[in-house]
């Protein structure tokens, strides 16, 4: 695309299907690094990815030519396949269905990095569902608490 100039750095959390704890700690360097080469693969730039056992958050630097839906189905379709090729977990793993993406600007990088980076410090005090639903405020995002995330066999 020449001659497009652009700076889109996106917030992208999404949860495991059930909210279920269902990604071990021990395979998280393995799932981010095979997700890091999804979003490579697609010409985007992943700058900071970190999950917990039940969802994931991460920080792309997103180029105009692909659609962040898009890109998020292909990052939960391809993961989902490589976590049950694996057999990490009895059963089929599945993300949930949607995501939460949230914009930033270049001088905030550094605060929305640590913030990612420090997951698991950060809900040893916060709950993902409270966590989700303050990022959904802070940004004035509308929402429905109905739909937010689906628990167990909801």
């Amino acid at each position: 695309m020449a001659n497009t100039y652009t700076q889109i750095y996106i917030h992208v959390i999404f949860a495991v299907e059930g909210r279920q704890y269902l990604i071990q700690p021990a395979h998280n360097d393995e799932l981010q690094k095979y997700i890091t080469g999804i979003v490579s693969g697609q010409n985007q730039k992943l700058i900071a990815i970190n999950n917990m056992p039940d969802h994931l958050h991460m920080l792309v630097g997103l180029r105009p030519d692909v659609a962040l839906s898009d890109l998020i189905r292909d990052v939960k379709a391809g993961s989902s396949k490589f976590i049950n090729e694996r057999r990490w977990m009895a059963g089929r793993f599945e993300w949930q269905e949607g995501f939460g993406a949230f914009s930033h600007s270049r001088s905030q990088l550094g605060t929305v990095i640590r913030y990612i980076e420090n997951q698991q410090n950060h809900h040893i005090r916060r709950s993902f569902r409270d966590e989700y639903v303050a990022l959904l405020e802070k940004f004035g995002v509308e929402y429905d608490p109905r739909y937010i995330f689906k628990f167990g066999a909801e």
